[in-house]
């Protein structure tokens, strides 16, 4: 279990984490292919597949999480095709009150996101999760993401955290992994970051579904 007297700051990432992931995955899987079948005259199939191919590219990269990028790449409005399908954003239903205990007891909270900026914004807008935290980063200030090792080493040195204090909770192992080898000292994953889909099994490191089933203990 954590260990919450030892944890200062904690660092939360935003789609399936804060957000549900749905409304992110519903965009990237089934909004940007259909899109991008009618413009480029394709049939539904194989705009998938060559969406999905673009995806796999940059995985990891700040490109994948640039909205700017996937404009200029598909020649799509963006911003545009995700207004039309906001109505699905959503705070986890377990997050205010996490984030309310974990202010209650003195923790800083830090938003420290791939999203881009305007994807940031669009969220706020829907959800008002910003009111429950301290700071909000978005990695593109920095022009790499969370997988690099760059990105934490400027994080640390901008935000002042002592890692080895630092909680840093996310839905991505592959994320996680990078925090782990840059030196945080508290690591959760988030098993169950899309509510549409099952639950997955992570063995690699602490896992939660449900954030209220800390409350009892943090301090």
């Amino acid at each position: 279990m954590l260990n919450w007297s030892n944890i200062d700051t904690v660092l939360l990432d935003m789609d399936g984490t804060l957000l549900d992931l749905h409304f992110d995955n519903h965009f990237f899987l089934d909004v940007v292919p259909k899109a991008h079948a009618k413009r480029q005259g394709l049939t539904l199939e194989a705009a998938r597949a060559d969406i999905l191919a673009r995806y796999d590219a940059v995985m990891g990269q700040i490109e994948w999480y640039c909205l700017d990028y996937w404009q200029e790449q598909l020649q799509l409005p963006i911003m545009e095709l995700k207004r039309e399908v906001q109505h699905l954003i959503s705070i986890r239903e377990d997050v205010p009150a996490f984030l309310d205990a974990l202010r209650e007891s003195g923790k800083q909270l830090i938003l420290l996101t791939n999203a881009h900026p305007n994807s940031l914004s669009l969220k706020i807008e829907r959800t008002q999760f910003d009111k429950y935290l301290d700071k909000l980063v978005s990695t593109h200030e920095y022009g790499v993401s969370k997988e690099s090792q760059t990105l934490w080493q400027q994080v640390e040195r901008d935000l002042g955290f002592d890692k080895s204090r630092t909680l840093f909770v996310d839905d991505s192992i592959s994320v996680l992994n990078a925090a782990k080898e840059f030196g945080i000292g508290h690591l959760l994953a988030v098993a169950n970051p899309d509510s549409r889909q099952p639950e997955r099994e992570i063995t690699e490191y602490l896992s939660v579904s449900d954030y209220r089933t800390l409350l009892p203990i943090i301090d």
